[in-house]
């Protein structure tokens, strides 16, 4: 393993040799500790491991060694080239991270505010999970700057801005830059969800984000194969104090094998983003041009609304898109029944493409009239962008759509 003082120059080898420490046996790879709990040399020991006092795993659900090198790995690509300390914390999946995240910094009567377009679970959250809690969720426009400034100047109360970036389905982006500086003059905290992006395509961090998630399901794993999320906070002791303690009384842990899973996956990111991205241009103007798409959604099309700003705050617009079919809600049925090599599933990330129609699946909980208020309509196909061959890609949408 490289020396520890040896510093990486790229994301990818930050990607493959950060945060693996050397296991007492020499294990090339990070061993799966499946273990629920860890035992003590001495009742001495025990009982400092407990308060604090020393370094050193107690109960899985509380840190495991495999859950570490994950945490410690991603918190490296997240800051990679930034000059600050950040912490992260490994959950059982995105949504699990997502709670814990609401839970350890909102109380009753305060408000988080959002915006339209989110994923279908994270929307569920935030208008039906929190307010049983005392908690309001306000959702508005926040690609305007002067209405986002509107609603924090009147809501006292107002704790926290969560944004996701591109969005979910619509690929929707907005200014992290621009609506960070605008919580600071208020106070506020700001979340961003990086999931779609990745760390290799967006740093939010970069621009004095609070706290970034990820469901590690996705582009991190990259194989479909373990569920997880991750949680990473900007105030360290925060984090390792408030925030820890709320995911452990939660119970929101992940699992062994999925971390190792997910270490796994994460070693190839750089090269599977960059081969989801170029595929995705292609695929963006391939079905922009076809005669049965109405409207593509893909962040590098520069009649996308968010073209701008994907341009400023991503390396490449990214994998995701959707796209608008002519016949509706029978035109999306016809196409993904005629799907041959492609996969009718939902989830996204993987080395596979993946399409889904969010009116009756990832968004079917939100309710009919705020999909139409968030352009999340009947006919609307969400594309995860595979890295597959690109003519097989495109010569299997063709046939589809014909």
């Amino acid at each position: 393993m490289p020396d520890k003082n040896f510093h990486f120059n790229g994301f990818g080898s930050t990607a493959i040799h950060a945060g693996h420490t050397q296991d007492a046996n020499y294990a090339h790879q990070v061993p799966i500790y499946a273990s629920s709990t860890f035992v003590y040399d001495n009742a001495e020991q025990g009982m400092n491991r407990f308060s604090g006092k020393e370094e050193g795993f107690i109960y899985s659900r509380w840190g495991n060694p495999t859950f570490r090198e994950a945490e410690e790995k991603i918190n490296a690509l997240e800051t990679y080239s930034l000059p600050i300390e950040t912490h992260a914390i490994l959950h059982a999946s995105g949504m699990a991270a997502i709670t814990t995240l609401m839970l350890s910094n909102l109380k009753s009567g305060d408000k988080v505010v959002s915006h339209f377009s989110l994923y279908g679970g994270s929307d569920d959250l935030l208008q039906t999970v929190l307010p049983a809690l005392g908690i309001e969720s306000i959702i508005v426009d926040l690609t305007n700057l002067e209405i986002a400034e509107d609603v924090l100047k009147k809501n006292k109360n107002i704790k926290m801005l969560y944004l996701e970036t591109p969005a979910n389905p619509t690929i929707q982006c907005v200014d992290l830059e621009q609506l960070s500086k605008l919580a600071k003059q208020y106070g506020i905290l700001v979340a961003c969800d990086n999931t779609f992006a990745t760390p290799y395509l967006q740093q939010p961090f970069n621009y004095d984000i609070d706290f970034i998630v990820h469901s590690t399901t996705k582009f991190l794993n990259g194989h479909g194969s373990a569920i997880g999320g991750v949680l990473l906070g900007r105030d360290v002791e925060f984090m390792k104090t408030k925030v820890t303690k709320t995911h452990r009384l939660l119970g929101g842990n992940a699992n062994p094998f999925d971390a190792f899973l997910l270490i796994q996956g994460i070693k190839t990111l750089e090269l599977r983003m960059i081969r989801h991205c170029h595929n995705a241009s292609e695929v963006a103007n391939f079905l922009n041009h076809h005669t049965k798409v109405a409207r593509v959604n893909y962040a590098g099309l520069s009649t996308h609304p968010s073209y701008e700003i994907a341009t400023k705050q991503m390396k490449h617009p990214g994998a995701m898109l959707s796209f608008e079919l002519k016949d509706g809600l029978q035109g999306g049925i016809s196409f993904m029944n005629k799907l041959k090599m492609c996969t009718r599933t939902v989830s996204l990330g993987t080395v596979d493409t993946l399409l889904s129609h969010p009116a009756s699946m990832t968004h079917q909980s939100v309710s009919a009239e705020h999909r139409e208020k968030y352009n999340i309509t009947e006919g609307l196909i969400r594309m995860s962008v595979g890295i597959e061959d690109l003519q097989d890609i495109i010569n299997d949408l063709e046939q589809a759509l014909s």
